[in-house]
């Protein structure tokens, strides 16, 4: 039972670990948005991001509805935002670290 729900919960991270899902996560942190105006904003092709969104809202990470002919996405489940925020922790301390070895050999 634990490691199914090990498993669950790695495809969830498995389904923002790509650039570009993490740069859609940014782009709608603040909002729904269109297709259009994501693609624009993670400099990619439609037809690229529509696979991109498609993993990440079958996760559950994103959803999105029809308004008209535009398709609208937006998260899901914001607390995915305080997961992108503790890896940026992780950058910073990483180059903190890296920061520290450099004035060591100075």
């Amino acid at each position: 039972m634990e490691m199914r729900l090990f498993e669950k919960q790695a495809g969830i991270a498995k389904a923002i670990a790509h650039p570009v899902r993490v740069a859609v996560l940014e782009f709608v942190k603040d909002g729904e948005q269109c297709v259009c105006d994501i693609a624009e904003a993670v400099g990619t092709e439609r037809s690229n991001l529509s696979k991109h969104l498609s993993v990440m809202v079958s996760a559950g990470v994103l959803v999105s509805r029809k308004d008209g002919l535009k398709v609208m996405y937006s998260i899901k489940t914001p607390c995915v935002l305080k997961f992108l925020d503790c890896i940026k922790e992780v950058l910073k301390e990483q180059v903190a670290e890296q920061q520290k070895m450099l004035e060591a050999l100075s």
